[in-house]
C-alpha cells in the first residue's frame, strides 16, 4: 500500500475512534435514533475501508478478518438498539474499543508501505546521474520505481519553445520507460520524484517542457530530489549556484561537504546533502567490465589506443572560432595514424547550442562533422551512453571545464587537457608564449622609495619562479610556487624592503621568497572555495595591499611587523561589476601618497583607502563620459591619474585632491578595437597602459589597433609607431594575446631609469628612448634544458583539476600520441587517488546511500543518516 493510502486508512481508523466516543454520548443521552444512524455511517466507512485495503493489497489479508468481525459487532449492536433492548453505553463504548484497537494495530502493522519514486530523465545521455539511485530503488521490496523520460524543446533564437524532442526510446534496454502519457503525475502522486535538469525556464538551450517545471512537480509529491547531470572535478561555476528548480527541490545532492560553499547562502543548509555522484558509480562498474563496443567500431579500435575527444559547450562559446580550428587541428593529428583511434564524442547539447547562439559559425561546424564521418577519420559517436565509451577508450583529449574530465578521472585514465588556441605543431621558440607573460621583474621598494632590486624575477606557467641572478645571464629556476601544476595561484613577486613576496590571486596565503625558496606561508582566513579570490596587489611603503575578487575584504600585510588586518570596507559594491551582458569585471587600482585608489568598472565611483589608518570615502570622478575603468595610471611627482576605460575612446585625467577633471577623446584615423575572444569590431577595452613623459602621454593598445601619444595640453591624440619588430598580432595558439602591448618603466634610485615597452604578440621586451624614437631589445634567456627539467608533465594540477597534463609547446597533441611526453609520465594510482577525494561514495556505492538517505526521510519524516 502508498505512504498516502495508508495514512489514509490510519486517519479513517481515528476518526471510527471518534465515532464511537460520540455513539457512546448520545446512548448515554438516550438518543438511539440518532446513535444507530452513526453506527450505520461507521459499517459503511469499514467496507469502504475494506474496499482500499483490498485493491492495494488483495483480497482476504488479515485486517479484511478484522473488519469483518468489526462489522459483526457493529451490526449486533445496532440489531440491539433496533429491538429496544436495554444497553450498557460503557459495555458497547469498550467492545467497539477493543475491536478497533485490533483494527487498527492490524493496518499499522500487517499493511506495509510501498514507495513510489518517480525518475524523470531528460537526456538519455544523462541518465548516468540517475542510473545508481534508480538500481537501488528498483532493488528494494517496498518500492515501485516508474522511469518516466519528460519532453523537451530547443529554444529558438528568440528565445520561443522550437522543436519537441523525446529520448525515451534511447535509454538502456534494462530500463523499463514508462510514457509521460500514461503517467498522470496528478494521479499518482509519487512519494519521490528525481529530476536531473535545474534550469526549468532558465536555460537559453533547450527547456523541459513547461509542465515539468520543478514548481508543478513539487506540487504533486512530498519529495523533490535534485540530482546534478554533472560531475566536477574540484569546481563549480557560478552559473550553478543558483538554479531555479534549488528553490523547489526538498534536496539537493551534492557531490561532497565542500561543495555547499558554492551554492546560494539563502539555500538552506539542511537541503544540500553530500552523498557523491552516482556518474561515478556508473562509470566504476563499467570500467570494471567493459561492454563489447559496436560492430561499426571494432575494427577502427582493433590494435590502437582510443582517444575519447570531448567537444564541450563551454569550449565553444569561450571562442568559437578558436574551437573549430582545433577541431581540425585535431583531426589532422589523427588522420592516417595507425596507431591511434580518434573517438569524437560531442556533448548532446552542441548543435542546438550553435543553432541558438552562434548560428553564424553552424555551417562550418556542419562541414567539418560531415568530413570527419566521409573520411572515416574516426568514431562519431552518438551514443546515449557515455559511460559505455568512457569504458572504451583509453585516454580523455579535450577541454577542462566538462564534468567529462572527473569520469576519467575517477576510472584512472590519462587526461590531456587541450589549450584550444593551439591548433598547430610548436615550433623552435613557441615555448616563449607560456614563459614570458610579462614584464621581469626588476623593481623593488626600500624605504617607501621604488628602486632597482638586486636580482630579476619572472612567474612561469606551470606555477613556477625563475630567477636571473645580479640581472645577469638567463633566468633559472628557483622554485616552485604551489603543490600544483596549474591554476594560476599566484601574482608577483613585488619586493619591499629586499624581501621577496608573492600575493595570492586563486591561493589564500602569501609566500614569503627566501635564498633556496620559499621561506614561509602567511596564511589568510580561507573565505573562497572557487578560483579568483584576489585580483591583484599594490605597495604602499610597506604595505602589501591585496585587492580582492571575491574574497570578501581588502587585506594589509605590513611586512614590517608581520601583522595581517582585514579592512572591513565593503570593497564589492564598487570595484566590481556586472555588465549588461553578464560579464564580471574589477575595476582599476593605483596609487598615490599614502591612499589606495580602487575604481569602478561600471561607472564614475571611486573608493579612496588611507592606507595607514583603513579609513575610506567613495568620490566621484566628475567626467561626462560612461564610465567603467580598468586602468589607473600615475608618476609619483605627478598629481593625477590617468584613467583608461573598459568602453569607448575618451581617456580621464583626474586629480583626486582637487578632483579636477578633463577628458581627452581619442578620435585618431583608423583607430578600433578588436574583440580578442571573439574577433568582431568594437570599442571595448581600447587601451591597456599609459606612461607619462614631458608633455605626452603615451597608450599602449589593450584590444585597440595602435599605439597612441597623446598631448597633454592641447589633447591632440596621433598614432605613435614604436621602433619595434612587428610581430604578427596572431603569432599562433601559443602565444596566446591578452592585450597589445604595455609600457611601463622601472626605478633606479628613486627616478626612472628607463621606459619600456612589452610586445605581448611575440613576448618580445624593448627598451624605449622617447628622444629619438629608438627602441632597443631587450633579451629575456632561458636555458631549455632547465625548462624541459621541470616542466610537470602528469601531475596534480589544481584544486578544480585534480590529475592531467596541459597541452603546451613542451607537451603537444603529437606528443602524446607518439609517448613522447615531457615531465612526469601517466600514474595510474595516483590519478585515482587524487580524484577519489572529490566525492563521497566515491566507492560505488552513491546510488545507494542516496536512495536510503531519501526513504529513511519519507519513511519516518525525521533525520536521516548521511
Amino acid at each position: 500500500m502508498r505512504k498516502a493510502q495508508k495514512k489514509q486508512a490510519e486517519d479513517f481508523v481515528r476518526l471510527l475512534g471518534r465515532a464511537h466516543d460520540e455513539v457512546k454520548r448520545l446512548l448515554e443521552m438516550s438518543e438511539y435514533p440518532a446513535a444507530m444512524d452513526l453506527l450505520g455511517q461507521c459499517q459503511e466507512g469499514a467496507v469502504e475501508l475494506g474496499g482500499l485495503i483490498e485493491r492495494s493489497e488483495g483480497e482476504g489479508g488479515p485486517v479484511i478478518s478484522l473488519l469483518e468481525e468489526y462489522c459483526e459487532l457493529v451490526y449486533q449492536i445496532y440489531e440491539a438498539l433496533a429491538g429496544d433492548r436495554e444497553v450498557n453505553a460503557g459495555a458497547i463504548h469498550k467492545k467497539l474499543r477493543r475491536t478497533l484497537i485490533r483494527v487498527e494495530n492490524g493496518v499499522r502493522n500487517d499493511i506495509k508501505v510501498r514507495f513510489e519514486i518517480a525518475f524523470l530523465p531528460y537526456k538519455a545521455s544523462m541518465w548516468d546521474s540517475m542510473e545508481s539511485v534508480w538500481r537501488a530503488a528498483a532493488a528494494d521490496p517496498d518500492c515501485d520505481t516508474y522511469v518516466v523520460p519528460i519532453p523537451y524543446y530547443d529554444r529558438q533564437q528568440n528565445g520561443q519553445l522550437g522543436l519537441c524532442r523525446y529520448e525515451g526510446d534511447e535509454l538502456p534496454e534494462e530500463v523499463l520507460v514508462t510514457h509521460y502519457s500514461d503517467y498522470s503525475l496528478p494521479k499518482r502522486r509519487p512519494d519521490v520524484i528525481y529530476i536531473h535538469n535545474p534550469y526549468d525556464y532558465a536555460n537559453y538551450v533547450t527547456s523541459v517542457a513547461p509542465e515539468y517545471y520543478s514548481g508543478e512537480l513539487k506540487k504533486y509529491t512530498d519529495c523533490l530530489v535534485y540530482i546534478p547531470y554533472y560531475s566536477t572535478t574540484g569546481g563549480m561555476s557560478e552559473g550553478q549556484a543558483s538554479c531555479p528548480a534549488y528553490y523547489n527541490a526538498d534536496y539537493i545532492i551534492i557531490q561532497a561537504e565542500k561543495y555547499r560553499k558554492f551554492f546560494d547562502p539563502s539555500l538552506p543548509r539542511e537541503k544540500l546533502v553530500p552523498l557523491g555522484s552516482p556518474k561515478f558509480d556508473r562509470v566504476i562498474r563499467m570500467c570494471g567490465n567493459p561492454p563489447e563496443p559496436p560492430a561499426e567500431w571494432q575494427e577502427k579500435l582493433e590494435g590502437k589506443k582510443a582517444y575519447f575527444y570531448n567537444t564541450s559547450l563551454n569550449g565553444m562559446l569561450g571562442n568559437t572560432e578558436n574551437f573549430l580550428k582545433k577541431m581540425e587541428y585535431v583531426f589532422r593529428c589523427f588522420e592516417g595514424r595507425k596507431d591511434a583511434c580518434l573517438l569524437w564524442r560531442p556533448h548532446p547539447l552542441l548543435e542546438s547550442t550553435f543553432q541558438s547562439m552562434r548560428e553564424r559559425y553552424k555551417p562550418r561546424y556542419d562541414a567539418l562533422k560531415e568530413k570527419f564521418i566521409r573520411e572515416d577519420i574516426g568514431i562519431y559517436d552518438d551514443t546515449p551512453d557515455i559511460t559505455g565509451t568512457v569504458a572504451l577508450c583509453d585516454a580523455y583529449i579535450g577541454d577542462s571545464g566538462t564534468s567529462v574530465t572527473s569520469l576519467f578521472g575517477m576510472a584512472g585514465k590519462p587526461l590531456f587537457i587541450f589549450d584550444n588556441a593551439i591548433c598547430t605543431a610548436p615550433e623552435e621558440g613557441d615555448w616563449r608564449g607560456g614563459i614570458i607573460r610579462g614584464f621581469p621583474v626588476e623593481g623593488e621598494t626600500r624605504g617607501g622609495i621604488p628602486c632597482r632590486a638586486s636580482d630579476s624575477w619572472i612567474q612561469t606557467q606551470g606555477n613556477k619562479l625563475y630567477r636571473a641572478k645580479d640581472h645577469k645571464g638567463a633566468f633559472r629556476y628557483f622554485c616552485d610556487l604551489s603543490e600544483y601544476a596549474c591554476g594560476e595561484y599566484y601574482g608577483g613577486p613585488v619586493i619591499i624592503d629586499g624581501k621577496v613576496y608573492m600575493f595570492p590571486i586563486n591561493a589564500q596565503d602569501i609566500l614569503v621568497i627566501g635564498e633556496t625558496g620559499i621561506e614561509r606561508k602567511i596564511a589568510l582566513e580561507p573565505c573562497v572555495e572557487q578560483s579568483g579570490a584576489f585580483y591583484t596587489a599594490a605597495v604602499i611603503g610597506s604595505f602589501l595591499f591585496l585587492i580582492p575578487n571575491r574574497y570578501p575584504a581588502v587585506v594589509r600585510y605590513d611586512t614590517k611587523k608581520d601583522e595581517i588586518a582585514y579592512l572591513d570596507i565593503n570593497v564589492s559594491s564598487v570595484f566590481t561589476g556586472v555588465t549588461e551582458n553578464g560579464e564580471r569585471r574589477c575595476g582599476a587600482v593605483g596609487v598615490k601618497g599614502v591612499n589606495l585608489y580602487l575604481a569602478s568598472p561600471v561607472d564614475h565611483r571611486v573608493l579612496a583607502i588611507d592606507s595607514e589608518t583603513g579609513g575610506w570615502q567613495v568620490m566621484t570622478v566628475g567626467a561626462q563620459g560612461a564610465g567603467g575603468y580598468m586602468v589607473m595610471d600615475t608618476l609619483p611627482d605627478d598629481e593625477d591619474f590617468w584613467l583608461l576605460p573598459y568602453a569607448g575612446n575618451v581617456i580621464t585625467r583626474w586629480n583626486p585632491e582637487t578632483e579636477e577633471v578633463r577628458e581627452y577623446p581619442i578620435s585618431t584615423d583608423g583607430f578600433v578595437c578588436h574583440h580578442i575572444p571573439f574577433g568582431h569590431t568594437c570599442m571595448e577595452r581600447p587601451f591597456g597602459s599609459s606612461v607619462c613623459y614631458k608633455n605626452s602621454v603615451y597608450l599602449s593598445p589593450c584590444w585597440g589597433n595602435m599605439y597612441i601619444r597623446l598631448d597633454k595640453d592641447t589633447g591632440e591624440a596621433v598614432e605613435w609607431k614604436p621602433d619595434i619588430e612587428k610581430g604578427e598580432d596572431d603569432k599562433n595558439g601559443y602565444f596566446t594575446s591578452w592585450a597589445g602591448g604595455y609600457l611601463g618603466y622601472f626605478w633606479d634610485e628613486g627616478a626612472i631609469g628607463e621606459y619600456r615597452l612589452f610586445s605581448v604578440c611575440d613576448r618580445e621586451l624593448y627598451q624605449i628612448d622617447f628622444e629619438t624614437g629608438q627602441c632597443q631589445k631587450i633579451e629575456i634567456p632561458f636555458d631549455m634544458a632547465d625548462l624541459s627539467a621541470h616542466e610537470p608533465g602528469f601531475r596534480e594540477q589544481s584544486q578544480w583539476l585534480q590529475y592531467a597534463c596541459q597541452e603546451n609547446a613542451f607537451n603537444s597533441l603529437p606528443d602524446l600520441l607518439d609517448g613522447t611526453i615531457t615531465g612526469d609520465f601517466f600514474d595510474k594510482e595516483r590519478q585515482i587517488k587524487a580524484y577519489r577525494q572529490l566525492a563521497a561514495n566515491s566507492d560505488g556505492t552513491c546510488g545507494e546511500k542516496i536512495h536510503c538517505f531519501i526513504r529513511g526521510k519519507i519513511e519516518k519524516g525525521e533525520e536521516a543518516d548521511i
